[in-house]
Parts: C-alpha cells; sequence; structure tokens
C-alpha cells in the first residue's frame, strides 16, 4: 500500500540520512521523494512510501527524531475525493 507523508525537517547535512535509514529498518520503500527549503530555514521533504506494513510504524518513529519538526501522513488521493463529495 502506498502512503504519503510530509516532514518538516531542519536544515542540517545528515537529516535526510537519518529519516531514509528510519524508513528502511521500519520496512518501507520509498516510492518518491521531494524536498523543499522552507522561508525560515526549514526543509519540507514529501514522501511516498510503500509496504503493507501501518504507516504508524513508520511515522511515530519519524517524530520521535530530533531533526524532525513535523510528520503528517497524508490521506491517500482516492481518500480525499470521496470525503470532497461527501
Amino acid at each position: 500500500m502506498i502512503h504519503s507523508l510530509k516532514l518538516t525537517v531542519q536544515q542540517r547535512p545528515e537529516v535526510i540520512e537519518r529519516v531514509l535509514r528510519v524508513t528502511r529498518h521500519r520496512g518501507f520503500t520509498v516510492t518518491q521523494m521531494q524536498m523543499r527549503m522552507n522561508d525560515d530555514a526549514s526543509l519540507s521533504l514529501d514522501m511516498e512510501v510503500d509496504s503493507e506494513r501501518a504507516i504508524e510504524l513508520l511515522s511515530n518513529q519519524l517524530n520521535k527524531l530530533i531533526d524532525v519538526t513535523q510528520c503528517m501522513v497524508l490521506l491517500p488521493l482516492n481518500l480525499q475525493q470521496q470525503k470532497v463529495h461527501a
């Protein structure tokens, strides 16, 4: 199952490596990743990951990283569209 995550992280050289290491250790595969710099010098990281495991296993661990200031699990696109039409 594909899950989408939106992270806000501090800008440090090792932060991407830490996020990817936790993702791999929790049994998730990164299928897409996009990063951009925010006005406040933090980084926004949008990731799509694939796994049959519960996404909370990953999001809880990412929230524990000291460089991660926010980790949000986004609803799948088809569920977002269902909520709009409901």
